[in-house]
């Protein structure tokens, strides 16, 4: 059985290093990891896929059509992206967290790995939520820079849907660290009997300009929603549309690459 300690080591190793598609933003802290130490991460990584998927309350697997409608993007072929995902209220607030697999690699293979863990303190019956947040990843030959978040949620229903927003202070741990806000809103909700599901998030944040011999702030706006056919209560087929404006290093123009997808709910 593996202890509290050695979690917190393979949480340490997997998430040192925002998307994988953060590694095309040039958000890169060193081109030179060593093989060695790369090794030790994905031997941690698999051991923390297997504790995740036992916690997950969802298994996603997408195919992303950017290549083929998109000459301007430089990825040389259609890619796979896993996705496991898990959502636990409890009497103190909520735990959320989700890790992506994107196979975009040579031959197809594993190329990055993306995760966000974030948690919520319910205070009473107080309506804003105190909220932390981790974002990272890492690919292979590289590391990503960490971002570190603290600020106040407010959750709210509408209709059949739920919604919830934050804002909060953004740390980039860049080679120059920068200090930022983000905006998060988040919605999930069923119609036409519980047959359609709708649900996705939207995050705008600003960092500062990464590129040579650029100076200053930038804001960034990159989206998720999903739309779900819903076959019973454990199978669904449906897309994510990953929605962006200056979020790609070859473009500053608004992007929206759609997928085919598949979800299992445990």
């Amino acid at each position: 059985m593996i202890r509290i300690s050695q979690y917190k080591e393979i949480l340490l190793l997997l998430l040192y290093p925002t998307s994988c598609d953060a590694l095309n933003k040039g958000r890169v802290l060193d081109n030179h990891v060593k093989k060695q130490d790369m090794r030790k991460t994905f031997t941690a990584f698999l051991m923390l896929l297997f504790t995740t998927s036992l916690l997950s309350q969802n298994i996603q697997l997408h195919y992303d059509f950017r290549h083929s409608l998109d000459k301007e993007c430089p990825s040389e072929f259609n890619f796979l992206m896993a996705t496991i995902e898990m959502y636990h209220p409890d009497k103190y607030g909520n735990t959320f967290f989700f890790v992506d697999f994107d196979f975009s690699g040579k031959n197809g293979n594993l190329s990055c790995i993306y995760a966000e863990v974030s948690r919520e303190f319910q205070i009473g019956n107080f309506p804003v939520l105190p909220h932390i947040e981790y974002n990272g990843g890492i690919g292979f030959d590289v590391s990503i820079a960490n971002a570190y978040l603290a600020g106040a949620a407010f959750p709210f229903e509408l209709g059949k849907f739920y919604f919830n927003t934050y804002l909060a202070y953004k740390y980039n741990n860049f080679d120059k660290p920068s200090n930022d806000a983000q905006f998060t809103i988040v919605w999930d909700g069923k119609i036409l009997k519980d047959k359609l599901t709708i649900c996705g998030v939207f995050d705008l944040w600003s960092e500062n300009k990464q590129g040579k011999g650029e100076a200053g702030k930038k804001v960034i706006l990159y989206g998720e929603p999903q739309f779900w056919y819903n076959f019973n209560k454990h199978f669904s087929v449906g897309t994510e549309l990953r929605t962006s404006w200056d979020f790609y290093w070859w473009t500053s123009d608004f992007k929206v690459y759609p997928t085919l997808g598949v979800k299992y709910h445990l």
